[in-house]
């Protein structure tokens, strides 16, 4: 696996954009979103090809949290390069909020990047979330790429079970409008709740999704990133027992 980019380094690829603090009580989180969510842009992706895909993740433990954003080749799902970042836990778990307890980390992995991203594969919900302005909404904005969320569980919204094939779908609808899609990633798992970040639409995001799929219930960029965020926590905790 190639090594992260290390803190500081001038990153030519990912530039990330500053459009609120985050010094923020939930109540002016929740308005922050609100501001923001009609800048939105839900539409097929200008480049015809997306290639480097990126996949992040973030986990906590104790009073600390740790990113990771992992980018792979779209075809082989070969890793290209990755890179993580760690941060004291400056916001509060608040149901809706997790954007701002997430993001400011995930934003410092990718500024480490050393290479371009076409589009990111997030934990978390896009317009799935009660203000439509979920994780991967606000992850896409600041990062101006498409952005896909990739939700384990739902949020809002209800949906009919799709049929147990691969690919099969059922729409999400969250006061008679529809805010995703109800995914099956494998045959007869639990399908994923996936949803419109930035700057892709719906049928783009699912498809993107079902592409970056290896036998897995998740698409391999967040399950990659999943496992490496819990590596470099684990690692991290080792060091610190010696």
């Amino acid at each position: 696996m190639l090594a992260p980019s290390g803190p500081g380094v001038e990153n030519p690829g990912v530039r990330t954009l500053r459009l609120h603090g985050w010094d923020l009580t939930p109540r002016e989180a929740a308005e922050v979103q609100v501001s923001l969510r009609d800048s939105v842009i839900e539409r097929r992706p200008r480049k015809r090809r997306l290639r480097r895909i990126a996949g992040c993740d973030c986990s906590v433990r104790g009073e600390k949290i740790a990113a990771v954003a992992v980018v792979l080749d779209a075809d082989s799902m070969e890793t290209l390069e990755w890179a993580s970042a760690t941060a004291p836990l400056r916001f509060p778990y608040v149901p809706g909020l997790l954007s701002f307890r997430e993001v400011p980390v995930l934003l410092e992995a990718f500024e480490r990047l050393g290479g371009p991203v076409d589009a990111v594969l997030c934990d978390g919900q896009g317009r799935a979330h009660p203000r439509r302005f979920g994780l991967a909404c606000h992850l896409g904005l600041l990062l101006d790429r498409p952005t896909v969320g990739v939700a384990k569980s739902r949020l809002v919204g209800e949906a009919r079970e799709p049929s147990l094939r691969r690919g099969a779908s059922t729409r999400i609808i969250d006061q008679g409008e529809t805010v995703g899609r109800f995914v099956r990633t494998r045959e007869g798992v639990r399908p994923l709740w996936i949803s419109v970040g930035h700057k892709i639409d719906l049928e783009t995001a699912v498809a993107l999704v079902l592409r970056c799929g290896r036998g897995f219930r998740l698409p391999e960029p967040t399950r990659r990133a999943d496992r490496m965020v819990g590596d470099l926590l684990r690692a991290e905790s080792a060091r610190m027992k010696r």
